[in-house]
């Protein structure tokens, strides 16, 4: 171990599938803002999904993909509706979900604990 590694208790496979998940969190987090980052942190979990089986942050990666699919779905029909105001509405209560559920995750992965603790 070099002078500058922290010791974590964590095993290489867990180390990877909380680094892929604080990836996908991050871009996801800009995404807020952009879209399309949005888009390419559910891929990049998507892709890393497997390799988190059996560890400590393997439910990190699920809550990720349903923020994605929940807030993708939500967001359609909040854009289809948008004409009668109600749209607005629930595209601000998805963002605000989004941001909490983000933000929930981001919490418990920097504190090395599952997502469902």
């Amino acid at each position: 171990m070099s002078e500058f590694e922290q010791p974590t208790g964590l095993s290489h496979k867990d180390d990877t599938a909380k680094t892929n998940a604080l990836i996908a969190y991050g871009l996801m987090g800009i995404g807020l803002f952009t879209g399309l980052f949005w888009i390419i942190g559910a891929i990049w979990a998507m892709v890393k999904k497997d390799d988190a089986v059996g560890t400590l942050f393997e439910d990190h990666y699920t809550n990720i993909l349903t923020i994605f699919w929940w807030g993708l779905g939500l967001s359609i029909i909040g854009f289809i509706l948008i004409f009668i105001i109600v749209g607005y509405f629930i595209l601000l209560a998805v963002w605000i979900w989004s941001v909490y559920k983000l933000v929930k995750g981001f919490a418990k992965i920097t504190s090395n604990k599952p997502y469902n603790s």
